[in-house]
C-alpha cells in the first residue's frame, strides 16, 4: 500500500473536530465522527490524536486562535492613544456579528475544560495571551479584570440569549480602565 502524503490532513482533522462539536456538541465528538467530516480514514485521526482530549486541545487552540488574532492585528488595541474600551467593545461586537454560532461553539469548547483537566491549561492560554496583550495599554491587574468582564460578557449574552450590547460594554470596560 502506498502511502499518500497529505500535510494538510492534520488541519483538516482539527477542522472537521470543530465542525462536529459545531453541530453536536461535545458528546457528539468521537475519532469515528471527525474522520467521517473530514473525510480520512479512522486511523488518521487516531494516528494524529492519540485521544480525544488531543483532539479537543487541537480544537480549542485554533478557536483560541481566532480571537487573538483579531486583537493582535487591531492597530486601535497599540495605540496608546486610542480609546481601549472603545476598540475592545468593538472587537467583541465583529466576533458576534456572524451570529451565535461560533461563538457558542468556541465557548462550548473553553468550558470543556470545566470536565476535562487536559484542556485547563490551553483555556488558561487564551485568558493569560489575553491579559498579555492588554497589559501593555494598562496594568496587569487591570488587563485581567476586562479579560474577565469580556468573558463575563459574552457569556451572560450566549447563556440568557440576549444581544451584545456594544454601548453597555463599552461603558463597562471604560469604568475599570478608570
Amino acid at each position: 500500500m502506498v502511502r499518500r502524503y497529505d500535510p494538510e490532513r492534520r488541519g483538516r482533522i482539527i477542522d472537521a473536530a470543530i465542525r462536529v462539536v459545531g453541530a453536536r456538541g461535545i458528546a457528539g465528538l468521537s475519532h469515528r465522527s471527525v474522520a467521517a467530516e473530514a473525510d480520512v480514514p479512522l486511523g488518521s485521526t487516531t494516528y494524529h490524536f492519540a485521544s480525544l482530549d488531543d483532539l479537543l486541545i487541537a480544537a480549542l487552540r485554533r478557536s483560541n486562535e481566532n480571537f487573538a488574532r483579531a486583537m493582535r492585528e487591531s492597530e486601535a488595541l497599540l495605540a496608546p492613544d486610542a480609546d481601549l474600551a472603545e476598540e475592545l467593545a468593538r472587537l467583541l461586537g465583529e466576533w458576534f456579528s456572524g451570529g451565535r454560532g461560533r461563538p457558542e461553539l468556541e465557548y462550548e469548547l473553553y468550558l470543556a475544560a470545566l470536565r476535562r483537566p487536559a484542556l485547563r491549561p490551553v483555556a488558561a492560554e487564551w485568558t493569560d495571551g489575553t491579559s498579555e496583550m492588554l497589559a501593555g495599554r494598562t496594568d496587569p491587574a487591570t488587563a485581567r479584570a476586562l479579560t474577565a468582564l469580556m468573558d463575563g460578557i459574552c457569556l451572560q449574552v450566549l447563556l440568557t440569549g440576549g444581544t451584545y450590547d456594544a454601548a453597555y460594554t463599552r461603558e463597562m470596560l471604560a469604568r475599570i480602565i478608570g
